[in-house]
């Protein structure tokens, strides 16, 4: 099987893609696994560490041919508070859930939780649905993510963010072609550090660790 082990990022490669491989985020965070792209191209992702691919960046066969990475739209929640104060107090208690957060400058997104998206409002948030692209921060020491699952623990409204990053790699390869709704679940046998955890917010407590 044809192998990429190389990643370029977005704006350092030219010329025509042979292919798109279409992901959510969670799909993203790989080393090691078999890929099946919208074209129907399959090739092994052979990378030396976990990596996440970006929207627009893109992996080169062995063979000279590269796939562009198109990130999936997600059901997500856009946060606005109404001054810069009340965005980081959100952000602390955003990150006291673990919850994987994208910061925008004056705004923040989250994946779709009713619990969360209530509570949010109860801060005097201004909490609006959308479906986006979704690429958390990651602070100093990696990439956010839960279902490959690093978690931005902030401590206190400054924001200090300490990551733990785990993928967590099962089974063979993943369909690439789910653009509107579910996850491509791409697993292999790789098991490094990484690991994977669910975390329910489905229950209304409000913890938070100061």
């Amino acid at each position: 099987m044809i192998t990429a082990t190389r990643l370029l990022p977005a704006g350092t490669w030219t010329g025509t893609p042979a292919d798109t491989l279409a992901l959510e985020r969670d799909d993203r965070h790989r080393r090691r696994l078999v890929m099946r792209c919208v074209g129907k191209t399959v090739f092994l992702l052979d990378l030396k560490d976990a990596t996440v691919m970006k929207d627009g960046d893109a992996l080169e066969l062995e063979d000279g041919r590269l796939i562009v990475v198109q990130a999936v739209p997600e059901r997500l929640l856009e946060i606005v508070a109404g001054d810069p104060a009340g965005l980081v107090r959100i952000a602390w208690h955003l990150g006291n859930r673990h919850l994987p957060v994208q910061f925008l400058g004056d705004r923040l997104r989250i994946r779709y939780d009713h619990v969360i998206e209530d509570m949010l409002k109860g801060l005097g948030a201004t909490v609006t649905p959308l479906l986006a692209a979704f690429d958390p921060d990651g602070g100093v020491s990696g990439e956010a993510h839960d279902h490959d699952h690093g978690h931005a623990h902030e401590h206190g409204p400054e924001r200090h963010h300490h990551e733990h990053e785990h993928g967590h790699d099962h089974g063979e390869a993943c369909g690439c072609g789910h653009h509107h709704h579910g996850h491509a679940h791409a697993h292999d046998d790789d098991h490094g550090p990484e690991h994977s955890h669910d975390h329910d917010h489905s229950h209304g407590d409000d913890h938070e660790h100061r």
